[in-house]
């Protein structure tokens, strides 16, 4: 991305902005949640991490503000516990900044990867045009962690040589658990280390979920790991993932050896073709094919979750202007909400509301299709697994 002088005054602005929009927002937030999320997941963050400061079980009560229980490991409770310290308006307005930041910091870190320089200006009309993206104005209004997350795995993996690579994507799995795929990607790009580090990190979080929190760490670990219902109904066309998707086509939730013989290949075949891109050095593609696996393969990926689409759509831009703008529609025109949802709903749906129903599902499915077609048209079907021994030959041209 080459300096990164002259955003400061632009992401100063953009925190500014965030903070007061959000602080505007929480005292204007409307009960229904259709188009607003409410900011119900902050509210349980805070919940959560005043059970911790209260000494009390974290799993057993409700917010009483939202009816939502905790759902992330013991760790991301102690995390969040700053937020439990400040009033709730001023929550909103330190996490929408948080939040704001983190997006425009993915942008700055996705074009230095991709070799683009970021002017203050431009900063600003992406990280603003962002927000016309689904999973993100979603991530924004329910007060989600994600951006962050995705933030400390972009850093991560962009920094091959720090010294504490892998830290953060380890941290990230502390505080949801899928970002355990980006270890498998690690292991295929052959950074082994930065993978032990990764584990190591996440092995830690999980100790001291245990040693501060020890009945709460064993419920969820024995108890709420294994049980995906709990974070809310999975048939939900919000629900994007092929546990989602098969729910909704079998009208009821799919046995685990099903979910488990579609998901876990597919997602392995996709990070296999993540890392053959990020070999051929396109890494942001790479990582963002990761992602798709990863909210593939999860039991339950809220379209909030999908905020990944910002640095798909950025790679796409620098290979293919008319698939980033395909790209980039979908997400923008949310049709997962076109077909009637919610109250089991999409139980009763014909076969062509499934198309749109499952759109972010199809995207990525898709997405990936072209990304191992690009690896094939370019090597030769029989060749293009040489990639893996060449970290730096030349990207894939769609020319």
């Amino acid at each position: 991305m080459g300096s990164l002088r002259g955003v400061g005054p632009a992401l100063a602005v953009i925190v500014v902005v965030a903070a007061a929009a959000g602080v505007a927002d929480w005292a204007d937030a409307p009960a229904t949640l259709s188009v607003h999320g409410g900011f119900v997941d902050l509210s349980a963050y805070r919940h959560g991490s005043g059970l911790v400061l209260d000494g009390l079980p974290l799993y057993k009560s409700r917010d009483p503000e939202t009816n939502l229980r905790f759902t992330y490991p013991p760790f991301a409770a102690l995390l969040l516990v700053p937020l439990a310290l400040v009033p709730s308006w001023l929550a909103t307005a330190l996490w929408t900044a948080v939040s704001m930041a983190a997006l425009a910091g993915v942008i700055l870190v996705a074009g230095r990867a991709l070799g683009r320089t970021v002017s203050g200006w431009q900063l600003a009309l992406l990280t603003g045009g962002a927000l016309a993206l689904e999973p993100v104005w979603q991530n924004l209004t329910f007060g989600q962690v994600n951006l962050v997350l995705m933030l400390a795995v972009l850093i991560d993996f962009t920094r091959p040589d720090w010294r504490w690579s892998g830290v953060l994507v380890g941290v990230a799995a502390g505080v949801k658990l899928t970002p355990l795929v980006f270890v498998v990607l690690l292991v295929l790009i052959g950074r082994r280390m930065a993978a032990v580090r990764a584990l190591l990190a996440f092995a830690s979080t999980v100790v001291i979920g245990l040693a501060l929190m020890p009945g709460s760490a064993k419920t969820y670990w024995t108890h709420n790991l294994v049980k995906a219902s709990r974070i809310g109904p999975p048939e939900n066309s919000h629900n994007q993932s092929v546990f989602g998707t098969l729910t909704r086509f079998l009208d009821h939730a799919p046995p685990r050896l099903l979910w488990l013989a579609v998901a876990g290949p597919l997602a392995l075949a996709i990070v296999v073709i993540a890392a053959a891109w990020w070999r051929r050095g396109d890494r942001v593609l790479g990582i963002s094919l990761a992602a798709m696996a990863m909210l593939l393969a999860s039991p339950v990926s809220w379209s909030h979750h999908w905020v990944w689409a910002v640095p798909v759509g950025l790679a796409l831009w620098e290979r293919s202007r008319g698939w980033a703008v395909v790209w980039i529609a979908v997400f923008v025109a949310r049709p997962l909400a076109w077909p009637p949802w919610g109250e089991k709903q999409e139980y009763e749906w014909g076969p062509l509301e499934h198309i749109p129903g499952n759109a972010y599902v199809l995207a990525a499915l898709a997405l990936s299709t072209w990304a191992a077609l690009q690896l094939i048209r370019r090597a030769g079907p029989f060749t293009w697994r040489s990639s893996f021994a060449s970290p730096g030959s030349e990207v894939p041209s769609l020319s």
